[in-house]
Order: C-alpha cells, then sequence, then structure tokens
C-alpha cells in the first residue's frame, strides 16, 4: 500500500482554543496558505457550507486505539470500533467538518461551527454540494444522539 504525504493548505485562526467535548459555538478564520493564489477561492462565497478535513493536532499518536470501546468511555453506550467512532483515537487522527461559511477575505475564509481548534492544521476544504450528500434514509444507532446532545452549544 502507498503512503499518503500531505502538506496543509492552511491553518484554523481563533475560535476555541481547547478540544472539549461539547458545547462548540462561535466563530474562526480558516488562513489558506498565503502563496496560494487568490483564484483557490473564486466563487466559493456562493456556497453556504464547507467540507473541512483537518487534524487533531493536539492529540498525542499514543493515543490511537484500535480496538472496540464505549463512546466517550460510557458504560451506558455498546462498545463500537475505531471507526464507528468520530473522535481522535483514529490512525490518521484527521477529521471532518460542515462549517457555516460566513464570507471570503482574501485567503481568510470566517466561517460559524467549525470543531476544530485554534491551530488546526487544515488538509482540504470543498464546497458542501447537497446533491452528493447522503442518498436514501439515513440510518443510526440512538447513542450518538444522546452522545451528542449538547454539542453544539445552542441545542
Amino acid at each position: 500500500m502507498k503512503s499518503l504525504e500531505m502538506k496543509p493548505i492552511g491553518t484554523v485562526v481563533g475560535g476555541r482554543t481547547e478540544p472539549i467535548d461539547d458545547q462548540w459555538s462561535g466563530t474562526a478564520i480558516i488562513r489558506l496558505n498565503p502563496d496560494f493564489p487568490l483564484d483557490v477561492v473564486q466563487g466559493l462565497e456562493e456556497f453556504s457550507h464547507l467540507l473541512v478535513v483537518w487534524h487533531f493536532h493536539l492529540a498525542s499518536p499514543d493515543d490511537v486505539a484500535l480496538h472496540a470501546r464505549s463512546p466517550r468511555n460510557n458504560p451506558q453506550w455498546p462498545s463500537t470500533g475505531t471507526f464507528a467512532h468520530r473522535n481522535h483515537r483514529r490512525p490518521n487522527q484527521l477529521a471532518q467538518s460542515f462549517p457555516r461559511l460566513l464570507k471570503v477575505d482574501g485567503l481568510d475564509l470566517h466561517v460559524e461551527d467549525l470543531d476544530a481548534v485554534d491551530g488546526s492544521p487544515i488538509y482540504d476544504l470543498a464546497p458542501y454540494f447537497q446533491e452528493m450528500g447522503p442518498r436514501g434514509e439515513v440510518r443510526e444507532p440512538v447513542w450518538p444522539r444522546e452522545m451528542l446532545a449538547n454539542y453544539w452549544a445552542d441545542s
């Protein structure tokens, strides 16, 4: 298997400084690489949301957990495998978020509801296309809804 070398395309500036589980809110800036031409964001302001791939840069590689465990160590929730979770204990410690795009200012993308922290490296982003979202009925067990009931501050 061939490995992939990636370099960040930008960094999160502002917003939250600590990766606490719940009560996410507020705004931040995704500051793109200053070497990029302004053309890279042309047309982006027409979209309401982005798909952002970022790195859990504050997590330790020693914290990867390749086994089943209860989400947030809560025994009330079933033991599930690494890829049934969306936390930093994944092999590459990458995450995806879908923040609201508020404004494009040069290579600064002002966003809301980005659940990455100040300093998080951004590895990719794209506009969210509704037509490329899930098709058909979305199904999930009960525990994610219970676990994430207070994920967003205005929940």
